[in-house]
């Protein structure tokens, strides 16, 4: 399978979660798709500026943000690596492995966001 495939099939799925759990039409799902992916991509880059910083209360905030936002396009299990990363760091747990999180993050959406 390729890249490209790949990155349909997500895309595919976030098109239905959209459509099945906020009843919007495929038109509505296709304007919408980029900024939703471009939020992302935003909410990513402030997960990793918060490391940059070894700033467990900010990687808190930002992993609640995230997860939201996962949450929102029906992608699960990035949420649940999103709520390891806010619950851990709202605690400003030092000795989690926050890189490796966001690492698995960048993995898990590298089909969507490239």
């Amino acid at each position: 399978m390729t890249k490209n495939m790949v990155q349909q099939l997500s895309i595919e799925k976030i098109r239905v979660h959209l459509a099945e759990q906020f009843s919007l039409p495929g038109d509505q799902i296709e304007l919408m798709l980029p900024s939703f992916l471009a939020a992302l991509e935003s909410h990513m880059q402030k997960l990793e500026n918060a490391l940059a910083e070894n700033n467990p209360l900010l990687l808190g905030r930002a992993g609640h943000t995230i997860k939201g936002a996962f949450l929102n396009l029906g992608l699960g299990d990035c949420a649940r690596v999103a709520l390891r990363i806010e619950e851990k760091g709202k605690q400003g747990d030092t000795s989690t492995d926050y890189r490796s999180l966001i690492e698995e993050l960048r993995l898990r959406t590298a089909p969507l966001l490239g």
